[in-house]
């Protein structure tokens, strides 16, 4: 319908254009990089095309003036200027690419979380009496960053990782954040995701330290079960306890990701 934002997946990635309600779609082109108006036949390419909704946006004369006053536009930017941008403009007047904010979003909190759990590793070396990353080094390190928060070696696990999941709960934030030219649906969407991204931070921690007291030749959390636990789970990617940390620690991380997109797509399923 005329003023509709359409789109097409692409695989990695969706191309957009606005419905000008008479066979012509106006876009965004990357291969000619700028603003055109085609058919809708052109346009569609033989791909599926949806309507992007809104629960705020403008009428549809604004929307079509919008696009068509920029016909010609050859300033294309893949992060700055894309076909995304174009028509979320011409729908709300506000110039944004959620493709964009969610690959930054995401390779933010992949290579934060990557560099905490590093950290983590270092802190575990350091802490301890016992210095490097032997088994007394670890666990002395453990034990340490656990009397931090007036724990042992267990409660260690459970602090290194709060950084890394952290630094996920914040990029999970930005991906599902909100907005009120969103359907309510989405919003209700994003918000149930936003908040299971910490419940699966808190689970992810519980299931670490269950897996290290189950996974060793000695169980439980005594210094002998988690010793035996660690080098069991990091063996499982063909390291040692070292391995078997940096696993342990990113898991709050993984399940907060997992678990909050996770929630946000089954309850999207549910409302549809």
């Amino acid at each position: 319908m005329r003023g509709d934002h359409v789109y097409y997946n692409c695989g990695a990635y969706s191309h957009h254009g606005i419905d000008c309600g008479d066979g012509t779609v106006i876009h965004y082109t990357k291969s000619q990089g700028n603003i055109s108006r085609i058919s809708w036949a052109d346009f569609a390419s033989g791909m599926t095309v949806f309507v992007k909704e809104y629960g705020q946006c403008d009428t549809p004369d604004t929307v079509v003036w919008r696009a068509e006053s920029r016909l010609g536009e050859n300033a294309y930017d893949l992060f700055d200027n894309n076909c995304e941008h174009f028509a979320t403009w011409c729908k709300t007047g506000i110039h944004a690419s959620e493709q964009v904010r969610n690959v930054g979003a995401v390779g933010v909190g992949a290579s934060g979380s990557g560099a905490a759990v590093a950290g983590s590793l270092g802190v575990v070396s350091a802490a301890g009496a016992a210095a490097g990353l032997s088994g007394a080094g670890i666990m002395s390190g453990l034990a340490t960053v656990g009397g931090v928060v007036g724990g042992g070696a267990v409660a260690g696990i459970g602090a290194l990782g709060l950084a890394p999941a952290a630094i996920t709960k914040i990029a999970m934030d930005q991906v599902l954040t909100d907005d009120e030219n969103l359907p309510d649906d989405e919003r209700e969407a994003r918000a149930v995701g936003r908040t299971m991204t910490t419940v699966g931070a808190l689970a992810g921690t519980a299931g670490a330290v269950g897996t290290v007291a189950a996974a060793g030749s000695v169980a439980g959390l005594s210094a002998a079960g988690i010793t035996s636990g660690l080098a069991a789970v990091g063996a499982t990617v063909g390291g040692g306890m070292v391995a078997g940390v940096a696993i342990t620690v990113a898991a709050p991380a993984a399940a907060a990701a997992a678990v909050g997109f996770g929630a946000y797509k089954l309850w999207k399923w549910i409302s549809e």
